[in-house]
């Protein structure tokens, strides 16, 4: 069948075009690579583990290239005959795989070419991931260029998050940056029994998402900060929400955003000291008198004041100063009433957002 190379450019092109798809994309990198970040769709055949990666570096570094490939080779070849016997073994004679180790050398090459001496039409990724890499880093620099973003702003609890799901179950385009980035943006956004991903998956998700979308409608995001948790937002990204998105602001009454934070919130209640460690970072704000309090109140149960307290006297006020000093369109931006987070209330706020920001194409000229 025959072993060829394609680029990191034909590989996406073939992402966008099933009947060029590869059935398998092989990633013989070490399990701690590939958790790191891989391909879209990449499944781990590491070459060499984490150990055995490690043992082999050394080998290069302390005694001799020689010596590293030769250990290495063994090693490999275990490795790879356990691939053959298990993943491979079911594989009919039409599979298609692509392989790619961390440059497209010596790792993925050794697989791919048992794969295609079997006798399958075996692929490998030229300049393997970093070649993938660089790509999706120079494309998250121009993509959000062509975006025309709709961002949904709101003062914390007002159904932001809730808004763009329904919005994504009504067919509109959605970039849900907390969703890829596991986290809900503030001091208590981290997700029960959910890390986030590493800063180079989170890039590799972003840019699969940002690819898909039709530059003719708009694309609705929410007024994210530069960073999610420990993530950053890609650069060219925050700044095109920032400097041209168009801005709605999302209003809903107090005791519903309590409500809501009630929900969305309500797994502390099962730790109300580490609810309470959380707030550490606030002292600085706000004194330690404010934050024993606080973290008395949790202990005892009061989440509806201590909840209504906190966006009274931090979240509302931090969210003000950030959005002014940022969203250029916040001035001139639309209001969207939530009455609370039910779906009829969002069904309404959908319909609504629709009037407020229609296409751009089809906006009067004096809107643009």
């Amino acid at each position: 069948m025959g072993l060829t190379t394609v680029g990191a450019e034909q590989f996406v092109a073939a992402l966008a075009a099933p009947g060029s798809r590869f059935d398998t994309v092989i990633d013989t990198r070490s399990p701690a690579e590939f958790a790191e970040d891989r391909l879209p769709g990449a499944v781990n055949w590491p070459t060499l583990d984490d150990d055995e990666r490690r043992i082999v570096g050394t080998l290069y570094k302390q005694v001799s290239a020689l010596e590293a490939r030769k250990v290495g080779a063994a090693m490999a070849a275990r490795r790879i005959a356990g691939h053959v016997e298990t993943a491979v073994a079911d594989k009919p004679r039409e599979w298609r795989p692509l392989v790619y180790c961390w440059r497209g050398g010596q790792r993925s090459g050794v697989l791919a070419w048992f794969l295609s001496e079997i006798g399958f039409r075996t692929a490998r990724l030229e300049g393997g991931y970093k070649a993938f890499r660089a790509l999706v880093r120079g494309q998250l620099e121009v993509l959000p260029a062509a975006l025309d973003l709709v961002v949904i702003a709101g003062r914390t609890g007002s159904g932001k998050t809730r808004l763009l799901q329904r919005l994504a179950a009504h067919g509109e385009q959605v970039l849900d940056l907390e969703a890829l980035a596991a986290h809900r943006g503030s001091v208590l956004g981290a997700l029960p029994g959910r890390a986030q991903p590493s800063q180079k998956h989170f890039e590799t998700l972003v840019w699969q998402v940002l690819t898909r979308f039709d530059g003719t409608r708009p694309v609705y995001v929410e007024s994210e900060s530069a960073r999610i948790g420990r993530l950053r937002l890609p650069a060219a990204l925050i700044e095109r929400m920032r400097m041209h998105g168009r801005c709605v602001r999302v209003e809903m009454p107090a005791a519903a955003r309590v409500a809501l934070l009630l929900q969305d919130y309500g797994h502390f209640a099962g730790d109300p000291a580490g609810f309470g460690r959380l707030l550490e970072p606030l002292v600085e704000l706000h004194g330690k008198a404010q934050l024993r309090r606080w973290q008395a109140m949790a202990l005892a149960g009061e989440w509806p004041v201590l909840f209504g307290e906190l966006i009274g006297r931090h979240y509302d006020p931090l969210y003000d100063h950030s959005m002014r000093r940022h969203f250029d369109g916040l001035a001139v931006a639309g209001e969207l009433p939530l009455n609370d987070g039910g779906l009829a209330a969002l069904d309404e706020a959908v319909a609504a957002l629709r009037a407020l920001a229609p296409p751009a194409r089809s906006r009067p000229r004096s809107m643009a």
